[in-house]
């Protein structure tokens, strides 16, 4: 061997000896320094409009770069699922279809800073005084049937605040709108509910009292200022201790909740589970219910009673027994094409339970809101009117364009989902369309064809499939406003992709 070779081999020998160490070096520094959420932390965020602080704890279990837990806030409590990636984490409620994470955060020097949708917080390890305060727990009320309250006839109609300003409504802002809706029309076409959505409440006194917040200085006369228009207005709240957005709920307040409510004039109430999860079971739904739906009828004021408890239970089963004029079959709506149509296609098991006076509710409208496309929103509203939903607009109405009024103002659109005959459609699909047949009171149906596709579709709708009682007699395009004839039994017309064709067929 040679000189030449002996010191290549050394050389080759040091070099792989080097590369070894420092191999060893950075594992022993990646186990040293690699970041575990594993454990219960502590989270602080934003201070409420009532002054309060939002806590939230997580409670989490690492696993390489999966991440699963539990975790629970003023308002809410749900399991999460997600990943790892470093330092960096993201979260998704198992049980909810949100696209994008409820909670994410980076883990460093023994504290996280992150974000719970859109709100900052920073979190430290738990202690045992960091703990929710227990509350006494009290039993639901024994089974009965709460009298009908006489209103919601046909599905209510109006706004609400949630889907655009969510925590951000105010006073002046409920009143600015109030205008719109007179100056607009909306009032004219039976928008006539003007809702206040969560985050008014303020905290309660002394004696159980509770007050508004520094956003609504005095909710009777904005009550007051409502009914001057001509409309009508809702609040909010929550069977459990505290609402979705952590503000106090109607937990052991009931009677006394609801009497304020009849003293400002309250005419709606939406009545959201949310924090109500921490005390009862869901399959202690209907009880608890009941005992708003009690206090509601035991204030001698008409409120409607909007049970808002995202479709769980089978409420379309039991929902007229407790009070309710409307209740959610769906979780939260959003402003895209799958969760609309999502939300739709689960009305469809609950269509033998709707009818005058309490109705099934897939969530409010998006129309206007930014996010569809215009053939879209036709679609959207369509579907509320073929499904007898209720229709509670979303969108700013005092700067809403002309294509949205026309929407939202469609009066031919709108006699399909206020027909007294209160039937709700169920859809019958063939491919990429979907067919959708309500039947009207005066004899006629209305029928909507939705194409799902994202091309253009051709839809043939047939007389014989819409059991009319008689050859048809005239068909009006509701969104062209124009009469149609069917030739040989059958009408034929192009459909944008997303988009439907909505017809009012009537027999001879």
């Amino acid at each position: 061997m040679s000189i030449t070779t002996v010191s290549t081999a050394r050389k080759t020998t040091l070099l792989a000896a080097g590369m070894a160490g420092l191999l060893l070096a950075m594992m022993l520094t990646s186990c040293k320094t690699a970041p575990n959420l594993t454990g219960k932390w502590f989270a602080t965020g934003k201070t409420l409009a009532n002054g309060e602080q939002q806590k939230t704890i997580l409670d989490l279990k690492q696993d390489g770069n999966q991440l699963t837990g539990h975790v629970r806030g003023l308002g809410f409590q749900t399991d999460v699922k997600g990943t790892v990636n470093g330092s960096h984490f993201e979260l998704y409620g198992v049980d909810w279809n949100d696209k994008k994470p409820f909670l994410t955060g980076d883990l460093s020097n023994g504290s996280i800073e992150g974000m719970q949708w859109d709100d900052k917080f920073t979190a430290r390890p738990a202690t045992d005084a960091d703990e929710f305060p227990k509350l006494a727990y009290i039993d639901p009320p024994p089974l009965h049937k709460v009298p009908y309250n006489g209103l919601a006839k046909t599905p209510p109609m109006g706004w609400n605040s949630w889907n655009l300003f969510a925590e951000k409504v105010d006073d002046q802002t409920v009143r600015t709108m109030a205008d719109a809706m007179v100056t607009s029309g909306m009032k004219d076409a039976g928008y006539i509910y003007v809702n206040i959505d969560d985050t008014w409440e303020g905290v309660r006194d002394a004696n159980g009292v509770l007050a508004t917040n520094k956003k609504f200085p005095d909710m009777k006369a904005l009550a007051d200022y409502v009914h001057s228009k001509g409309l009508k207005i809702g609040i909010y709240s929550s069977p459990g201790p505290r609402t979705c957005g952590g503000y106090p709920g109607s937990y052991g307040h009931e009677e006394q909740d609801a009497k304020m409510y009849a003293d400002w004039g309250i005419d709606y109430l939406k009545y959201d589970w949310c924090s109500a999860s921490t005390v009862y079971k869901n399959d202690q739904l209907q009880p608890v219910y009941q005992r708003m739906g009690d206090a509601l009828h035991a204030t001698g004021r008409p409120i409607v009673y909007s049970l808002c408890e995202y479709g769980m239970g089978s409420v379309e089963k039991w929902g007229p027994e407790v009070g309710g004029n409307l209740w959610r079959t769906t979780g939260d709506i959003s402003d895209e094409w799958d969760s609309m149509t999502g939300n739709i296609e689960k009305q469809a098991p609950t269509a033998p339970y709707a009818g005058p006076g309490h109705w099934n509710d897939p969530d409010m409208l998006e129309v206007g809101n930014g996010k569809m496309s215009d053939d879209e929103y036709r679609t959207h509203m369509s579907l509320w009117a073929l499904t007898a939903a209720p229709l509670l607009a979303g969108n700013d109405i005092r700067t809403m364009t002309d294509t949205t009024r026309s929407i939202l103002l469609n009066k031919e659109v709108i006699a399909i989902d206020q027909d007294p005959l209160g039937k709700q459609a169920s859809p019958v699909k063939n491919g990429n369309l979907e067919t959708w047949v309500k039947p009207l009171k005066d004899g006629s149906v209305a029928v909507g064809v939705v194409n799902l596709d994202s091309a253009v579709g051709s839809a043939t709708v047939k007389a014989s499939d819409l059991q009319l009682k008689g050859a048809v007699r005239s068909a009006r395009d509701l969104w062209s406003h124009s009469d149609v004839k069917f030739a040989n039994g059958e009408y034929t017309a192009t459909v944008p992709p997303h988009g439907v064709l909505l017809l009012r067929v009537s027999a001879r």
